[in-house]
């Protein structure tokens, strides 16, 4: 999914999407039906992390999750991340890059249109999820190190 596949997404669901620089120390904020994106950050990749993971927090959290000392606050940021992960780098979309030449995390980085760090993160996920790897359809993905290989028959 791409950034404006994600504001579509944010848009169908009513939200509304503000770019300003008032929200000092966080690059990203979800309150009632709004998602705030820092517009100090730079790069479309990272803006798209960010509406990826703020997108996250409408359809899994619940109340002021700020104070990360609670654990129950922990538990619903590890969920709204994994929602960001599966809508940004989903399977598929690793399947799709494999086929078009993508051999390499910097070249997924770059095809997926999201940070390396965010696409690490992504993987870790998948890999605590899955094992070191899945199989989907006649091709198999794997997270530590990552690569896909096509199953010959």
């Amino acid at each position: 999914m791409d950034y404006e596949d994600l504001l579509k997404k944010a848009e169908k669901a009513g939200l509304q999407l503000y770019e300003n620089n008032r929200i000092s120390g966080l690059k990203g904020l979800y309150v009632d039906n709004t998602i705030t994106i820092n517009s100090d950050i730079e790069t479309e990749a990272e803006k798209k992390c960010i509406l990826a993971e703020e997108l996250g927090h409408y359809c899994t959290s619940y109340g002021n999750i700020l104070d990360q000392s609670k654990v129950e606050n922990r538990k619903q940021e590890k969920e709204a991340r994994a929602w960001a992960y599966r809508q940004a780098v989903g399977l598929s979309d690793l399947v799709q890059a494999y086929k078009s030449g993508v051999r390499n995390r910097y070249e997924l980085s770059e095809f997926l249109n999201v940070t390396e760090d965010f696409l690490q993160d992504a993987l870790d996920y998948y890999k605590g999820k899955y094992g070191v790897y899945i199989e989907i359809d006649n091709y198999i993905i794997y997270f530590a190190p990552f690569g896909v290989l096509e199953k010959n028959f």
